[in-house]
């Protein structure tokens, strides 16, 4: 890290202490862990959305509000006599060496499944030291997307050999989720038939794994999608001063399948 990279976290360090300070800003001085959580996950998410648009000078200015957050949580422990961002800087650099021990150490790897097994381990180890709970699906935070908790649980139970030999095992395990799912729909059973939905959710999110596709990611842009081809149709009838309203459901897929096939055209072109 340089100079200037150095003198511009230390000013961000003491820009934040200077607003939760006497005669700062009310409103920094008011928020509390709790009350910043929103931001905090707010701010995450317009940085991957930055990411996906592959717009740097987004990105740069969106990691800098996670970064803020990061420092505005740590200052506010500082206060209370907890811990300081340089405790929280020291333990992740500490960590990084200790699950590195191939780029720190001795330890000798062939390829990224051997390092995250390694990962793994020691985790466990650590685990074991402080003890915690000593399961492989620990680290899993509760509060994540429900789609990418069930795909980091499920990661973590095939990094210990929980896991299917072949694409084929996960298809099945997808086509006999949607048949309960079915059987249930017809029993009309309310709590029956959400638990089956939940199974057939978990059934895709690990069949997205083994194709190796990101299930969070997928959807968000299938709703991107479907999200861009609506106002498509809403557009084009407001263009012929209708609404949708007032139009036929075989109205609205005619457009629906005349915005699809102008998309079309436009990929191939």
């Amino acid at each position: 890290m340089d100079k200037d990279t150095r003198s511009s976290f230390a000013e961000l360090v003491e820009v934040m202490a200077r607003l939760r300070g006497e005669g700062g800003c009310p409103w920094d001085r008011e928020q509390t862990h709790a009350s910043l959580k929103p931001y905090l996950v707010e701010e995450v998410y317009e940085a991957l959305e930055a990411i996906d648009r592959e717009d740097d000078a987004e990105l740069r200015r969106e990691l800098g509000d996670v970064l803020l957050q990061v420092v505005f949580h740590a200052q506010i422990a500082s206060e209370e006599g907890r811990f300081s961002i340089e405790e929280v800087c020291r333990a992740i650099v500490e960590k990084l060496i200790r699950r590195h021990p191939h780029v720190f150490g001795q330890t000798s790897v062939e390829g990224s499944e051997e390092v995250l097994a390694n990962w793994e381990r020691i985790k466990q180890a650590e685990r074991q030291e402080e003890d915690k709970p000593d399961s492989a699906l620990e680290g899993v935070p509760r509060q994540l997307p429900a789609l990418l908790r069930a795909q980091r649980i499920q990661h973590k139970a095939a990094r210990v050999g929980f896991d299917w030999k072949g694409l084929e095992g996960p298809l099945d395990k997808v086509k006999e989720e949607v048949e309960e799912l079915r059987r249930a729909s017809r029993q009309g059973a309310r709590q029956e038939l959400e638990e089956e939905f939940g199974d057939l959710l978990f059934a895709l999110v690990n069949l997205g794994r083994f194709l190796k596709i990101d299930a969070e990611d997928a959807l968000r842009r299938a709703v991107d999608k479907f999200e861009r081809r609506f106002r498509a149709v809403e557009a084009d009838f407001r263009a012929r001063g209708r609404s949708l309203e007032e139009s036929t459901l075989e109205e609205m897929d005619q457009v629906w399948e005349q915005v699809k096939a102008g998309e079309k055209d436009r990929q191939e072109v």
